[in-house]
């Protein structure tokens, strides 16, 4: 079931905030809870019904490996938390990662159905385990700890939930009672994101998927466009969802860490990875950076170790060369930006964010292409000024410009729709910070309104969201 849907905002959700906190006041907690993991369990296995025995097994091993490294001696601790780790990493590399693996020896196998949120899952888990062998976790329940991974805001796609954070919030009297601040701010929260997804990300992909279909023949400024529209695009369908997701856990009274923070505000790409899909960059520092040494052994071991974690996260997101390779630019890049510190030469804040930005915009398209070689099509055509060719109904106002090199020719620019989706960006960016926080007034309440009839309208069109893939 998808947040951008009708059987969800008109349905499900209702239900669910209803009966939650209609079963908490006549039945008690242990009730409401029971209910809402059998609620999220229904939300899973809406998409696929088959893979709700794969997250149940992947809970009951680790739950029980929690508990069996609670109760082990303290020699014998490390092996239950290796134990649960490595059943973490054969789930996800065997429905993820073997068929790329696999095809690199030359064998050939069947496609293997991703199951939905399985490296969310796997990573809140995994991290679960660690903490817990680490002793920062003491008391849990099986029903708290099914609660934490089946919760439906952020099962299928984040943000990736520390158990640390919400288990007390589980356990709150006071979150078994409505409270209808928050589900108002939740409620605007939520049709910001429902916006940002359905409106402004899905109407660029319909721009991004035509320049993507024709990388052989891309001018400049489709290359351009397709670009930047991708970048936008990206960002808003999965900004969109966390909002959605942290919109929802709100209506219910439960506070999930934010997921983004004006990433494209960016100067450095060490301040990007500090608000781009905050929670994996949480995660990855301190599980896999940390743990590799982080910067206690030198800065030679440092940008390694800065690097080595860069490659994990490409390869999280796929297994593809693609991905690796996009993983490793970002390495190299946070290098670079690290030895630039050293100089301590300070560029102009808009240079140091025209840097930022492009090389970002200019990663992405390894990261969207489907192969190496396809990435680079686009690339080179973003710096071919030879292939800087305007749209032949230019020519009557601007052709002098040919006395400069310049030609034209019947190509599609999407100028119209850019230019709509441009503004669609602007005033969104402007006003979502905001909008979620503003008093009520009735100049917030119409735009609310306009916002959400507009991404009522576009779920004709329903898509997923880009990070369910991943």
């Amino acid at each position: 079931m998808l947040f951008n849907s009708f059987e969800f905002v008109f349905v499900f959700l209702p239900v669910v905030i209803i009966l939650f906190f209609g079963t908490a006041k006549i039945f008690g907690r242990t009730s409401a809870k029971l209910f809402l993991i059998t609620a999220s369990i229904f939300f899973y296995g809406y998409w696929n019904i088959k893979f709700i025995p794969l997250i149940l097994i992947s809970l009951l091993v680790n739950y029980f490996t929690a508990r069996e490294i609670q109760n082990a001696k303290d020699a014998n601790k490390k092996y239950f938390l290796i134990a649960g780790i490595t059943f973490n990493i054969l789930l996800l590399g065997y429905f993820k990662y073997a068929k790329f693996f696999v095809s690199m020896a030359g064998i050939i196998i069947p496609d293997i159905i991703l199951p939905l949120g399985i490296s969310f899952f796997t990573f809140s888990q995994t991290a679960f385990l660690i903490n817990n062998f680490n002793g920062s976790i003491k008391n849990f329940s099986l029903l708290n700890y099914s609660e934490f991974v089946l919760f439906f805001p952020y099962v299928t796609s984040g943000p990736i939930t520390d158990f640390r954070d919400v288990n007390t919030q589980f356990d709150d009297n006071e979150n078994f009672t409505p409270d209808y601040d928050s589900i108002a701010v939740g409620l605007n929260l939520f049709i910001i994101g429902l916006f940002k997804k359905t409106v402004v990300a899905d109407g660029l992909a319909q721009i991004v998927m035509k320049v993507f279909a024709s990388t052989d023949t891309l001018t400049f400024f489709e290359a351009w466009i397709g670009a930047l529209g991708y970048s936008f695009q990206l960002y808003f369908d999965f900004s969109g969802y966390s909002d959605m997701a942290i919109a929802l856990a709100l209506m219910l009274n439960i506070e999930l860490p934010e997921n983004f923070n004006a990433p494209y505000k960016s100067t450095s790409i060490i301040e990007f990875w500090r608000r781009w899909h905050i929670t994996l960059g949480a995660w990855i520092r301190e599980y896999i950076y940390i743990p590799l040494g982080g910067n206690r052994h030198g800065e030679f071991n440092k940008l390694r170790n800065l690097f080595i974690a860069m490659l994990f996260t490409g390869l999280w997101h796929g297994a593809g060369w693609t991905f690796i390779l996009w993983g490793a630019l970002h390495g190299v890049m946070l290098i670079v930006n690290n030895l630039w510190r050293k100089l301590k030469i300070t560029l102009p804040k808009f240079l140091s964010w025209l840097l930022t930005f492009m090389s970002v915009v200019i990663s992405w398209m390894i990261f969207r292409a489907e192969s190496v070689d396809e990435a680079f099509k686009i690339i080179s055509a973003m710096f071919d000024f030879n292939k800087f060719i305007l749209p032949v109904k230019f020519g009557k106002y601007f052709k002098f410009l040919e006395h400069f090199g310049f030609s034209f020719d019947d190509i599609h620019l999407f100028v119209k729709p850019c230019i709509l989706y441009v503004l669609l960006v602007l005033v969104t960016g402007i006003l979502y910070k905001n909008m979620s926080k503003t008093k009520y007034s009735y100049k917030f309440m119409f735009m609310i309104l306009i916002w959400a009839l507009w991404s009522f309208c576009n779920f004709s069109e329903i898509t997923d969201f880009l990070y369910f893939k991943f």
